[in-house]
């Protein structure tokens, strides 16, 4: 039994609309174009039935291009598994709506050969602007967007030598904020838990801010573990250095007033994101049981959801407001707004929870 291969129906073109309607694809153009006016009202019915009967969906992403305009964005990211990414596209998706603007989405998995690739694949896309959040990327590999003509905005980090507008938390104020909660509450031992910060600014920003928090305070307790989550062996390694630091400090008796040995030393971890602040919380249940929070204290930028079921301190960052207000400035600058780079940084929120109290 022989059977004949189905196909899928051709699509109606805007030359079988013109057909239908009895007129020429001119026409047909002042239509789509929305310049009726110069059309006669029983034309205008015409190309408008024609269309209902063909089912005709105009090719957007061509007509964009005959004008010069495709309303496509591109959207680098760094790590899309990251709720703070989720949360901050959330924000760009809105905006999008709002403006008649199309994100594309480039998911580069922390590799900074892929954000390359994913650059050089947007231009061929034509885009008109494009928003970056992303791991490594140098002012070089932007140049074709940044200063090759289509606009970029950047998202929570700079990039050397690449001027651009910037849309992000406040990193040092948010440090500082956090650092001071610590010392208010009175831990005897902190350390600031960060991934390799070398090539991202935002994780120099809040490190650098942290450091300068505690020595304003005249506080020696402070110490920075980098923690590389790319990195198994690497980041056991550090896991361990700061298990034997928290072990060190559980046997030291803190001396009171009256210079009488008191409780064992308080030690708090400052995570300086959220997939820093997971891992370390897993570790600690791991190692110490149900009850790790009664040896050491954790608190986190970022306020992920299990963060309030765990009962841990955060600095909430404005995620949606973040995206969103990252498109607006994208929107300008596509529409011509020419000004000096612009950074607009954003407050975080401290929330206070069961992990940092006395």
């Amino acid at each position: 039994m022989s059977t004949t291969p189905q196909t899928t129906p051709r699509r109606a073109t805007i030359t079988d609309v013109a057909r239908e309607a009895g007129t020429g694809k001119t026409s047909i153009s002042r239509y789509l174009n929305g310049e009726l006016s110069v059309l006669s009202p029983e034309l205008r019915a015409r190309i408008e039935a024609a269309i209902a009967r063909l089912d005709y969906q105009p090719n957007q992403m061509a007509r964009g291009l005959k004008r010069g305009r495709n309303r496509l964005i591109g959207m680098l990211l760094a790590d899309l598994t990251n709720p703070y990414t989720v949360e901050v596209l959330q924000g760009v998706e809105a905006a999008c709506h709002v403006l008649g603007l199309m994100p594309l989405i480039c998911h580069a998995a922390n590799e900074v050969e892929m954000e390359r690739r994913y650059l050089q694949l947007l231009t061929t896309y034509r885009v008109e602007g494009v928003i970056v959040n992303a791991l490594g990327v140098r002012e070089e590999t932007l140049r074709p967007v940044g200063g090759g003509g289509i606009p970029a905005v950047l998202v929570d980090r700079s990039v050397d030598g690449l001027v651009a507008d910037m849309v992000g938390l406040d990193n040092r104020a948010a440090a500082e904020l956090g650092t001071r909660h610590l010392l208010d509450q009175g831990f005897d031992d902190i350390w600031f838990v960060v991934q390799p910060f070398e090539q991202v600014s935002s994780r120099q920003l809040r490190e650098l801010a942290f450091r300068d928090a505690m020595r304003a305070q005249g506080a020696a307790c402070g110490h920075t573990l980098v923690l590389n989550l790319a990195d198994p062996g690497e980041a056991e390694r550090s896991l361990a250095a700061m298990d034997h630091a928290i072990d060190a400090a559980g046997s030291d008796r803190v001396t009171g007033k009256a210079g009488n040995p008191g409780n064992p030393a308080r030690v708090a971890l400052f995570a300086a994101n959220a997939p820093v602040a997971l891992r370390l919380a897993l570790h600690l249940k791991a190692r110490y049981g149900a009850g790790w929070q009664t040896r050491v204290a954790l608190l986190s930028i970022d306020d992920p959801e299990w963060a309030e079921l765990a009962g841990i301190t955060t600095i909430r960052q404005p995620t949606y407001e973040i995206g969103y207000r990252a498109v607006e400035f994208l929107h300008e600058r596509i529409e011509g707004v020419q000004t000096t780079a612009r950074d607009c940084l954003l407050p975080g929120e401290l929330i206070v929870r069961a992990s940092t109290s006395r």
